[in-house]
């Protein structure tokens, strides 16, 4: 199973995020990973939830423009050191990260990663090879 990334695109105005999450609160969904970034115009706020379907469907009922999208999660051990193992793999195998970001879950000495790659694929077969443990569900 895939894990996936529901990226909801906000008017850049005073509390459009306190929405989102109330909406997601109310329909009973957990966040597992958020990152938010802005323009002058809008932001982009990207979740991981631990329930797709149930965040989809309370998202668009209240009108918010949504998108889900395939993304690599992998656990690192949280020691200096670590993320810059998993750089090296992709730049010497030429895997071009969109972007990155942590996740809110975590257990004692690691991390989660979370990776939108140019290529899924070839990414996310390059994580298995060299042992890492990939993350499919929160």
């Amino acid at each position: 199973m895939e894990l996936k990334q529901i990226t909801v695109f906000l008017e850049n105005k005073a509390g459009r995020l306190g929405e989102v999450t109330r909406v997601l609160a109310e329909a009973g969904v957990n966040m597992r990973a958020i990152s938010i970034a802005d323009t002058a115009d809008f932001g982009i706020l990207r979740l991981i939830v631990d329930q797709d379907a149930v965040a989809l469907k309370a998202l668009g009922e209240a009108g918010f423009t949504i998108r889900i999208t395939p993304i690599a999660a992998v656990e690192i051990e949280d020691k200096p050191g670590s993320l810059a193992h998993v750089m090296e793999l992709f730049q010497k195998s030429q895997v071009n990260i969109e972007y990155l970001y942590a996740s809110l879950e975590s257990k004692k000495g690691k991390a989660v990663v979370i990776f939108k790659l140019a290529d899924h694929e070839k990414g996310l077969q390059l994580l298995k090879d060299n042992g890492l443990a990939i993350v499919y569900s929160f």
